[in-house]
């Protein structure tokens, strides 16, 4: 211990009443933290402790001499007095109670100079700000990253919008003297026409008697002067609160361009938001300690902002253009880092490569703005929908609703279990299920009842993983390739490459089909019937989505043995929650995403549930989707009234009900047949055949738009009857129509025959 301590002495003494050992020792260690360096001090201390039972107050070093008069004080008034037999300690205020004491200080004084600081950032942006406005300082900015980046054609268009806005500057300056002698003329007009009017005024009133000419002129200079004490009111207060003002907007703009030192910054405001403009974002690009864009940005060059950093939905988003030799896709690997410089969760930030590999597109939400989710699901009361316009999806990160497309696509959907991937197919379902025209399947190979509540509108539905389950799901999806190969017929019949609302509509069999194959994995990988399975699928993704059919592949297993290549590849409806390695992310969002910085891996499992990656669902190469959940549990059955309007729908429009047997029948014509029946035994110019078609089927589309020339060529190519040009009528023979007949019956005949020979020989 110093030499100059050896001389204190501690002292402890009692005002009132005294206790036992354990309440002052207790009361001792809590408020009194003395430097105790031998046994003697603790000695004396539970000395002290065992006679005098009092509120310790705080200590004080003190001289020997004052320590002497203590003493004398002391045993005057009867009290204990505790020497130490050893080397005295100093004593100091309790260190908790100090720094409990001064901790308001410093927060008040910490505040004090961050928001001081703040407002002297704002002053230094403005003048900054004022300087750039004279000195055309972004242009010269702009000018200086071209010619670094070797952008000529940037540099050029920098320098001629340069010269222009030198230009119209010039010409505001050359405007000047002129606009200012017309405001002095209309000051002039002004002072002079309105006493003029005035006394024009009082003389009419005076000549007409209902008033005196004096009295107009003191009502005119009694306006005058409340106009001239209401501006000088206002004016007054204007001066009293510019400074303010100055100061506030001084504040904003420092609160907006920059963030306060970390030492300003208390323990209490650790929620701190951090404005985002194109400051915030050079600063935060700066410390990924990129060498290219340090470099970049240490000589004094701006980044190129193709679009500003402005307010986009529930974040903001921004374009910028990357020094040479750095790809956005760098950016990408290094989002975390990227969101922690924005002050933002790793969830808030989404750096993605724009139109050209050094372009950034970057999107960062506004603080917990993504806490809330999408809200709830949009038709949950009331509303029906049309499947060709798409179906209620779910917000994207700027709040945008999205609506996953149904007609002329596929869709495939995986993540790790319980991340969203089953409520999402729950949602899309939900929303096929309000169109009362679409016919719906599903098919679970697995003991899930997720989607049991869809049960009465589908009119198949399997659930089960056991063998009988598994051939089901096999022998639907082969009716389902039966029925999509005849509606194909159907296409080419009506004349058109894909079905459309309005054919939809006829009721014809050409009706929206969407099946779900969810935990798609379990059925491509059975042993007796994945095969088959496999086969169906991949038919219809490639050629069910022109003729009215969806197909959904739903997988928690997105790899290549557990799902066939051409099943992911014809999905153009991509989804993708959390799944843990780019095998997985690529086996759903598609070859390369996960190199392009599309990436689900980036999600964060648990915190993430319900969010996932969608290609396909905008123009954007990806979105970051919340979906809108539905909830079918037991006393919050969100689903069921869904599905009790859509099936009172159908009922209201007398559509055959879900499962009905007598849903309708593909309508087909046999044009042979219907040839033979409108034409005689005489020639007829095959110019004059097509209306003689449409007498006899005026529903069949195909006949309504169908000329003679059309006609001639179907003939040829798809019966080889060929129609001569005699007199350039081409007239059609109805014994050539009925020979084709007969030589096709005969052969049918012949097909059936050898089918039945086989069959014997086989039995």
């Amino acid at each position: 211990m110093p030499d100059d301590e050896q001389s204190n002495v501690h002292r402890l003494y009692d005002t009132d009443h005294t206790s036992d050992h354990e309440a002052v020792q207790d009361s001792i260690h809590e408020d009194v933290h003395g430097i105790v360096h031998s046994d003697a001090e603790r000695v004396a201390m539970d000395a002290a402790a065992e006679v005098h039972d009092a509120d310790v107050i705080e200590g004080e070093v003190l001289s020997e001499e004052e320590s002497a008069a203590l003493d004398r004080r002391l045993e005057s008034r009867g009290a204990l007095v505790v020497r130490r037999a050893t080397a005295p300690v100093r004593v100091v205020r309790s260190a908790a109670v100090a720094v409990k004491g001064h901790e308001p200080t410093m927060k008040v004084g910490k505040a004090t100079l961050r928001h001081t600081w703040t407002v002297v950032q704002g002053a230094e942006s403005f003048a900054k700000r004022a300087y750039d406005a004279s000195t055309f300082g972004m242009y010269r900015r702009q000018m200086k990253a071209a010619e670094a980046a070797g952008d000529r054609e940037a540099l050029k268009e920098w320098a001629d919008r340069k010269e222009m806005a030198t230009e119209r500057r010039h010409k505001r300056l050359m405007d000047l003297p002129r606009l200012f002698i017309g405001l002095v003329k209309v000051l002039a007009a002004t002072l002079l026409g309105i006493p003029l009017a005035v006394f024009v005024i009082a003389v009419l009133t005076k000549l007409t008697g209902n008033g005196s000419f004096t009295g107009v002129w003191l009502g005119f200079f009694a306006v005058i002067g409340f106009v001239i004490a209401a501006v000088s009111f206002v004016w007054g207060l204007l001066l009293v609160a510019a400074p303010f003002l100055f100061v506030l907007a001084m504040y904003r703009e420092g609160k907006r361009r920059a963030e306060p030192p970390s030492w300003l910054v208390t323990t209490g405001e650790n929620e701190f938001d951090l404005a985002i403009d194109e400051t915030t974002i050079a600063r935060a690009l700066d410390s990924l300690r990129i060498p290219n864009i340090t470099r970049y940005l240490k000589e004094g060059y701006k980044l190129q902002f193709i679009t500003p950093a402005r307010q986009q939905g529930r974040g903001t988003h921004a374009l910028i253009r990357l020094p040479g030799g750095v790809p956005a896709a760098e950016i990408s690997k290094r989002r975390v880092a990227l969101a922690t410089s924005l002050h933002r969760a790793g969830s808030e930030v989404w750096p993605t490569t724009g139109d050209e590999a050094g372009i950034l597109d970057l999107w960062i939400a506004d603080k917990g703005a993504l806490a809330g989710g999408p809200g709830p699901y949009p038709l949950l009361t009331e509303g029906l929908v049309d499947v060709f316009k798409g179906v209620p999806a779910g917000k994207s990160l700027r709040g945008d609703e999205l609506r996953e497309p149904v007609m002329g696509r596929n869709s495939i959907v995986g993540g790790a279990p319980g991340q969203g991937k089953s409520s999402a197919s729950k949602t899309f379902m939900a929303g096929c299920a309000l169109d009362p025209t679409v016919e719906m399947r599903i098919w679970v190979p697995d003991q899930n009842f997720d989607f049991e509540r869809f049960k009465r509108r589908c009119s198949r539905y399997v659930m089960g993983a056991d063998d009988e389950s598994i051939r089901q799901i096999r022998d639907d999806l082969k009716e389902m390739f039966e029925e999509m190969e005849r509606r194909g017929e159907l296409l080419k019949a009506y004349q058109v490459e894909q079905v459309t609302r309005e054919l939809a509509d006829k009721n014809v069999g050409m009706h929206p089909l969407v099946g779900l194959l969810e935990e798609a994995h379990v059925a491509f990988q059975h042993e007796e019937y994945g095969a088959e399975i496999a086969k169906y699928a991949i038919a219809l993704v490639k050629l069910g989505r022109k003729r009215g059919m969806h197909f959904r592949v739903s997988t928690q297993a997105p790899t290549a043995t557990s799902l066939p290549k051409d099943v992911t590849r014809n999905c153009t409806n991509n989804t993708a929650f959390y799944v843990q390695d780019y095998v997985a992310n690529d086996g759903l969002l598609g070859q390369g995403a996960f190199k392009q910085g599309v990436r689900a891996t980036d999600l964060i499992p648990g915190e993430n549930r319900g969010t996932a990656i969608v290609k396909g669902f905008t123009a954007a190469k990806f979105e970051t989707l919340q979906w809108y959940f539905l909830d079918g549990a037991e006393g919050n059955d969100q689903i069921t009234p869904i599905i009790d309007r859509a099936l009172a729908a159908i009922a209201k429009r007398e559509l055959p009900a879900p499962g009905d047997s007598r849903r309708p029948e593909i309508e087909t014509r046999d044009l042979l047949a219907d040839l033979d029946e409108v034409l005689n035994n005489e020639l007829v110019p095959i110019a004059d055949v097509p209306a003689l078609l449409r007498d006899l089927a005026p529903t069949w589309q195909p006949y309504q738009s169908l000329s003679g020339k059309t006609l001639r060529e179907i003939l040829a190519a798809e019966h080889g009857i060929k129609v001569p040009s005699t007199g350039n009528k081409f007239p059609l023979n109805p014994a050539t129509v009925r020979d084709v007949i007969v030589l096709r019956q005969r052969d049918a005949g012949a097909t059936d025959d050898t089918d039945e020979d086989t069959d014997t020989i086989a039995s």
